[in-house]
């Protein structure tokens, strides 16, 4: 049975090198640098770990599905009768084929087009959306170096496009510590005006001296250190995953007592998802998926069944 210092273990981040690294490259292509194409792999350089849940009904414990139901009628509408829509005005809606999709589609290409140079410093963190890694093959060694070290030295970033996943994306390509990282970047008009808020510009008005100012820069000054990411834990997923490895070893645990139903049968999407989420989870952690009491499997169970059936008819 798992213990606290298992979760707390569980919790803890990898390090550096392991994440993102190594593994199936998400994307192939080659970088367009002036007249050099730079061979290269596409890398997450993020995981997501958070801690996920299902919703159960507490008086047997058995999941809660939902099913996909006309919010006028109230009747559940068939996977066969359900289109997309935009809502181009409030209450009006049109309807967008794959036809449409597919006109819009951009053309796939495996080059990361290099646009522009910019100062590294200058794309404000609000257009940062994902980042990820960007790998030199083997003999593209070199020239990732030279483009690597180029960017270093000048203290630049290469603004780019590239198709991922059948959508044209903007990006920075930029240095950082021995690799060459490709930050997806948000357009301008994904990011909402400040310009709305009511902020507080004149500091007279707000009779802020220059001693409190002077306090403050102070204040910044003491609390400044090195950038140590490793240092800053996520304490809240920590306790709770302590909480509910603590739970389980005291077996607080529930356990679906009605008859499952397959997920074509139940007719609901969020069910078969919660399914293959949870045998993912399971998968993932290392843990084989046994929903029989005391690890029987059913097989044995319907075979010791028809031998007890047997010797009660004897």
């Amino acid at each position: 049975m798992a213990t606290k210092k298992t979760a707390a273990r569980r919790a803890k981040p990898e390090t550096e090198a392991s994440e993102g690294g190594g593994g199936r490259a998400l994307w192939t292509g080659s970088i367009s640098f002036g007249l050099l194409q730079i061979p290269v792999e596409l890398h997450g350089a993020t995981k997501n770990d958070d801690v996920h849940f299902h919703q159960l009904d507490r008086r047997d414990g058995n999941l809660v599905g939902y099913t996909r139901t006309n919010k006028v009628t109230g009747k559940e509408v068939e996977w066969g009768d359900i289109v997309k829509g935009y809502e181009y005005e409030k209450g009006k809606y049109v309807e967008v084929t794959e036809d449409d999709f597919q006109a819009a589609n951009v053309k796939a290409t495996q080059t990361i087009d290099l646009r522009d140079f910019v100062d590294a410093n200058a794309v404000h963190p609000a257009y940062w959306e994902t980042p990820y890694y960007l790998a030199p093959t083997k003999k593209s060694a070199k020239a990732y170096a030279v483009l690597r070290e180029a960017l270093r030295r000048s203290g630049k970033a290469a603004i780019a496009s590239f198709v991922l996943r059948t959508r044209e994306h903007l990006a920075a390509v930029f240095a950082y510590e021995d690799v060459l990282m490709l930050e997806v970047l948000r357009f301008s008009y994904e990011i909402r005006s400040p310009k709305t808020l009511d902020l507080p510009t004149d500091l007279s008005s707000l009779r802020v001296s220059d001693r409190e100012l002077d306090m403050a820069e102070r204040l910044v000054k003491e609390m400044s250190s090195p950038w140590k990411p490793a240092q800053y834990k996520d304490t809240y997923r920590d306790e709770l995953l302590a909480r509910i490895e603590e739970k389980a070893r005291k077996g607080k645990v529930s356990e679906p007592k009605g008859t499952k139903k397959s997920a074509a049968a139940s007719g609901s999407v969020v069910d078969l998802m919660t399914l293959l989420q949870k045998s993912v989870a399971q998968v993932g952690r290392g843990k084989a998926a046994n929903d029989a009491p005391d690890g029987e499997k059913p097989a044995t169970r319907r075979r010791k069944s028809k031998r007890t059936a047997r010797s009660k008819a004897a």
